[in-house]
């Protein structure tokens, strides 16, 4: 039910399905030609395009951004040495992905920040969080957990928790296993927008560790050259707004606290 209902308010926060609906029935409107549906048909036209316009501009795609990350800041204590740090899923892309090469994102940075506090001694292991990514591949936590192999962390610092598919998963699942670590001093990291909705899941089951946001998007929103719209903004304008949707969804079944 949950995955359903994602799926289906997913669209509601899509732009270019803000543009497609009114505009598709306002040009429907207007090719009857009938003078009591004229402005009816001109309004949801102008409504889509403008629709489609605004979520296009730099301005607001950066806006969006900044009110995701604007007052999201770092808990991390230089003083202490972590039992536990949490990586949260969410670094590889499906597609793209095989069974033995995945694709990774631009969430990539979680993973470089982990392996720089394994391998300082910030932390003493990971807990690597992300379950299945679909047919023919692999958990996200055993892609991630090669990765930090590769990259020099030595496997007996990394523990796999490859069951969670979601932001709340990742909070029942590692607390499980921060119990049986015996973990006081906790760290979750995971890239900024994601910060909150994260926070608000592993306070939900009891788990307040400290936080180490990265991969900021957007520090300084009036910092940018471009002015008129542009596809690679709409996209952007997308996936904050389907952030924003995530944490009203979350809260209102209880996910977050």
């Amino acid at each position: 039910m949950f995955f359903f209902l994602s799926k289906v308010l997913d669209l509601v926060v899509d732009p270019l399905w803000w543009a497609l609906l009114p505009t598709t029935v306002g040009v429907v409107l207007l090719a009857r030609a009938r003078r009591r549906r004229l402005a009816l048909g001109l309004g949801l036209v102008g409504f889509g395009l403008g629709a489609l316009f605004l979520a296009s501009l730099p301005f607001v795609s950066n806006r969006l951004w900044f009110s995701l990350e604007g007052g999201v800041q770092s808990t991390l204590r230089p003083d202490v040495t972590y039992d536990a740090v949490v990586l949260l899923g969410g670094v590889v892309t499906p597609q793209g992905s095989t069974l033995d090469a995945p694709a990774y994102n631009d969430n990539f940075e979680r993973l470089l920040a982990v392996r720089e506090l394994l391998l300082s001694g910030k932390a003493k292991v990971a807990i690597v969080s992300g379950g299945q990514l679909g047919r023919g591949l692999r958990t996200e936590a055993q892609y991630d957990v090669e990765e930090l192999q590769r990259l020099g962390v030595p496997a007996a610092q990394l523990i796999v928790e490859p069951k969670a598919n979601n932001t709340r998963e990742n909070a029942t699942e590692s607390k499980a296993l921060l119990e049986q670590l015996g973990a006081k001093q906790v760290l979750l990291v995971t890239s900024a927008f994601h910060v909150p909705r994260a926070q608000g899941c592993f306070r939900a089951v009891g788990i307040e560790g400290d936080w180490l946001p990265v991969d900021y998007r957007l520090r300084d929103p009036a910092f940018d050259t471009h002015l008129v719209p542009r596809g690679e903004y709409l996209a952007q304008s997308t996936r904050a707004l389907r952030e924003w949707l995530g944490r009203a969804v979350y809260r209102v079944l209880g996910y977050t606290k």
